[in-house]
């Protein structure tokens, strides 16, 4: 349905959003419009600004209000560990975890047929950082789907020659899963994974 050329506008831009369809989308920028106008001017202003002034630390590619991020510019975090993730949300998650080492962000998977290769990852500037005398170890968190998979092991191959540690996080059965319920996959991961009991 068609209401106007402005409307019409604001729903397809409201479907930039992931998870947002052609229904939300009509949704939100009705309500916005017939009930929240004000909301709607403070989300588009607070938009704005977020879209001019949010950068990507030079450092790891977090998301940043200045050329260094919080992270790599907090002096009680260790420079000794990198932990290398798929996405910045990636990260929000793993400082949930009591982590204090600093991050790089692949903002994604290697994908050749997406046309996603090592240059979109930042691989040359991650392989860079992991040389510095600094550096001791680099965690790869690349979540645990084919692409992911194959990005950590591509990655731990370029790795090889910075004479630094390289990791990979653990998969398995979830703290509290019942195995009945676990699937086959993530079952024979854990069982791969296995270490001994001390």
């Amino acid at each position: 349905m068609s209401f106007g050329s402005i409307l019409d506008q604001l729903i397809d831009a409201l479907r930039v959003l992931p998870g947002v369809g052609p229904k939300s989308a009509q949704r939100m920028a009705l309500y916005l419009l017939g009930r929240d106008r004000d909301g709607g001017r403070h989300l588009a202003q607070t938009l704005s600004r977020a879209m001019d002034e949010i950068l990507e630390c030079k450092r790891c590619r977090m998301l940043s209000e200045s050329e260094i991020c919080r992270f790599c510019s907090d002096p009680k975090r260790t420079h000794e560990t990198i932990c290398v993730l798929e996405s910045h949300a990636d990260v929000l998650a793993v400082e949930q975890t009591g982590y204090r080492g600093v991050y790089f962000v692949l903002k994604g998977h290697l994908s050749p047929i997406d046309g996603v290769g090592p240059e979109s990852l930042g691989v040359n500037r991650l392989l860079e950082w992991a040389r510095k005398p600094e550096v001791q170890e680099i965690i790869l968190a690349t979540n645990a789907t084919v692409e992911g998979e194959a990005t950590a092991h591509y990655l731990s191959e370029r790795l090889k020659d910075a004479e630094v540690r390289v990791t990979r996080i653990a998969h398995g059965v979830p703290l509290g899963g019942e195995l009945e319920y676990v699937d086959g996959n993530t079952l024979a991961h854990a069982f791969a994974g296995r270490k001994a009991v001390s």
